[in-house]
């Protein structure tokens, strides 16, 4: 008996500390679901999801990348990352990767929520006036503001493992994840911090969100990359 116990708490011990470990790589759920599956995680499984995915980038990066000193240019990526990270995860986010300065969120996909489209509104909310508090905190130390993008699509989405035997990665396939990318990109056209599609916004309300401030409309806008022109609205000028 006392050996059983004796095995059962170092288990214990070792799946808590790989837990731990593996939620500096991955969201606290997807590790979970490593740490805590019985089979081995095998590629090619996916499970279908509503869900809305956001994007976010640092405007101007790669101009910014060429003049900066490697460890400034590391810790700048810190200190957006520690700012953005948290409240993407408050919000109930998952951080699907990071790509250089972009982070692919997605929310409702690693857990099903019916409340997706309202917790990705209120993260980004949340973001801007984050990314205002981090611009204040720059200027008072003498540097310069950090332009920060974002957008937001919903939809239809497949989560699940990819890759081979010897490299995985979980991750999120669909139109939604498309859409949101193009929608980002097109932040710039519109000259707006803040994009969602009008579906994706109308969604949010149905689910009990209540803007923060004042979004805009923007009927039949074209987007590059889609067929057709799209209304969308404009979460942050």
């Amino acid at each position: 008996a006392l050996r059983r116990a004796r095995l059962l708490l170092e288990r214990s011990v070792v799946e808590a500390t790989a837990h731990q470990d593996l939620s500096r790589f991955f969201s606290p759920e997807i590790a979970s679901k490593i740490t805590g599956s019985t089979d081995r995680v095998m590629p090619g499984e996916g499970e279908a999801r509503e869900a809305a995915i956001l994007n976010v980038d640092i405007r101007g990066f790669t101009a910014l990348a060429a003049t900066m000193d490697p460890s400034a240019l590391i810790k700048l990526l810190h200190d957006y990352e520690s700012r953005m990270v948290p409240v993407i995860q408050k919000h109930g986010g998952n951080i699907d990767k990071f790509l250089g300065d972009g982070i692919l969120a997605t929310f409702g996909a690693v857990l099903p929520s019916d409340r997706y489209a309202a917790d990705v509104l209120n993260a980004v909310d949340e973001l801007v006036a984050v990314a205002d508090n981090w611009n204040d905190e720059r200027r008072a130390a003498g540097l310069d503001p950090i332009k920060i993008g974002m957008a937001v699509a919903s939809g239809r989405v497949v989560f699940g493992a990819v890759g081979d035997d010897t490299r995985l990665e979980y991750t999120v396939i669909g139109d939604a994840v498309n859409l949101a990318a193009k929608l980002e990109k097109h932040t710039k056209a519109e000259k707006v911090r803040a994009l969602v599609d009008a579906e994706t916004y109308q969604k949010a309300l149905a689910q009990g969100y209540q803007p923060a401030g004042t979004p805009e409309p923007r009927a039949a806008r074209p987007v590059e990359g889609t067929d057709m022109p799209m209304d969308l609205v404009v979460m942050s000028a």
